[in-house]
């Protein structure tokens, strides 16, 4: 599986960070979600698919 953030829809909001903050983190510079683990393990899956769900800005999504 592999996560995807598109920055133009990022907004900062943080709550991927919230509901998985060992694979995500903000920047400090632009406030924008940065994936630290693009490539989870399948045990992370719900973690990630949690956030993925939790982002307002529909920036984030998972393939496979």
């Amino acid at each position: 599986m592999r996560v995807h953030l598109d920055l133009d829809l990022c907004l900062g909001y943080g709550n991927c960070v919230i509901e998985a903050p060992d694979h995500f983190e903000l920047d400090d510079d632009s406030g924008k979600a940065i994936i630290l683990i693009e490539n989870p393990e399948e045990s992370d899956r719900a973690v990630v698919e949690a956030a993925v769900r939790s982002c307002p800005a529909i920036a984030l999504r998972l393939e496979g």
